[in-house]
C-alpha cells in the first residue's frame, strides 16, 4: 500500500494529547493518527452501509409491523 503525506491543522491541546498517547504506547504520532483514522473510517463506512441497506429495504416495502415496533419500543424503554 502506498503512503502519502497529508497536512492539516490541529488544536494545540489535541496535539499534546496525541503526542502523550504516542509516547505512552511507544509509537510515533503518525502511527496513532493512522489508527484513529482507520477506526473513524471503519465506523462511518459501516454506518453508511447500514443506512443504504435500510433504504433498500424501505424501497422494497420491507417494514416492521406496528406490533413489532411496539414490542421493540416496550423492550427498550421498559414502558408497558
Amino acid at each position: 500500500m502506498s503512503k502519502e503525506n497529508i497536512t492539516f491543522r490541529i488544536d494545540s491541546k489535541k496535539k499534546v494529547t496525541l503526542d502523550t498517547i504516542a509516547a505512552g504506547i511507544n509509537r510515533d504520532r503518525s502511527y496513532v493518527l493512522n489508527e484513529a483514522i482507520d477506526a473513524y473510517l471503519e465506523i462511518h463506512q459501516w454506518q453508511i452501509e447500514e443506512i443504504q441497506k435500510g433504504i433498500a429495504e424501505a424501497n422494497a416495502g420491507e417494514f416492521a409491523s406496528d406490533a413489532e415496533v411496539k414490542t421493540t419500543f416496550v423492550r427498550f424503554t421498559n414502558a408497558g
